[in-house]
């Protein structure tokens, strides 16, 4: 069986970490959806920009896979996309067509099983605060609405602290004011709970999370949906699980998924390849 997950927002839930700041992770059970069908994850999962990198999905999944049946995969949907606003997420436009589009294409091979939101740095000026819990409602209602999954599970992260002393800082001004809306959003909304951005540190650019708060806020949003509650603060073993994850045996499958990889970019011979395939068998 495969449970899947919708990953909708925009950078910091497509993920702009470093892939060279943190142990890659490679699962045969986590997969992710391209061209309508499953294929085995491979960081950056959310690659809607050249600059894609780790994002919370990753840990995410592999935090679900350390607590559930082993038998059963995960999959990632992943439609977040950059600097996006949420009024560039209205139901009426492309990004909200495709999510509702990519999420149902994987319905038919799949059980969906919550939604990922990461989303407000646009909308941390300007005084879109005001507007922005009776929008993200709007949004959020019709797209269970339009997958028939009235009761689906969302998670939605708060934004970093280290925003306003980034290279655009003075665009999020208000990044606390977005905070505080998620925070009413999952007080006021049945299914559907926040997790902090608490402890977590930033690019140097500060407005991008980095890699590691990236494998961080992947653990916390998998413990929202794991107790179906907030999660307020640091938890105290989210830097046990990350290193239990990194720190996981590569399968068969997943050294020759690796190999094939190392191979195509130009890493080994394929005399090296040749070698080191038959040691696989």
């Amino acid at each position: 069986m495969t449970h899947s997950f919708l990953m909708i927002g925009q950078s910091n839930m497509a993920g702009r970490g470093f892939l060279k700041d943190v142990p890659p992770i490679l699962d045969e059970k986590i997969k992710m959806l391209r061209n309508g069908r499953w294929q085995m994850m491979a960081e950056p999962i959310n690659f809607d920009r050249p600059t894609s990198g780790i994002s919370l999905a990753t840990t995410f999944a592999s935090s679900w896979r350390l607590f559930h049946n082993q038998e059963d995969d995960i999959g990632l949907i992943p439609c977040a996309d950059g600097g996006t606003s949420l009024d560039d997420w209205s139901v009426e436009g492309a990004l909200f067509q495709n999510a509702i589009f990519q999420a149902k294409t994987a319905q038919k091979i799949s059980t969906l099983s919550g939604i990922l939101w990461h989303q407000g740095e646009s909308d941390s000026h300007g005084q879109k605060y005001r507007s922005y819990t009776e929008k993200l409602s709007y949004i959020i209602n019709t797209l269970r609405e339009e997958l028939n999954t009235p009761e689906i599970p969302l998670i939605v992260g708060g934004l970093g602290s280290f925003l306003t002393e980034g290279i655009y800082g003075q665009y999020f001004s208000e990044y606390s004011r977005i905070n505080e809306a998620l925070v009413q959003y999952a007080k006021d909304n049945e299914h559907a709970y926040f997790v902090s951005a608490e402890g977590l540190t930033g690019n140097p650019d500060n407005i991008h999370f980095d890699a590691v708060s990236q494998r961080k806020l992947g653990i916390r949003y998998f413990k929202a949906f794991q107790q179906k509650n907030n999660i307020i603060g640091i938890l105290s073993d989210e830097e046990q699980i990350m290193n239990k994850i990194h720190n996981r045996p590569l399968t068969k499958n997943e050294k020759y998924e690796l190999l094939q990889y190392d191979f195509a970019i130009g890493l080994v011979s394929a005399d090296e390849f040749q070698v080191q395939f038959a040691q696989l068998k």
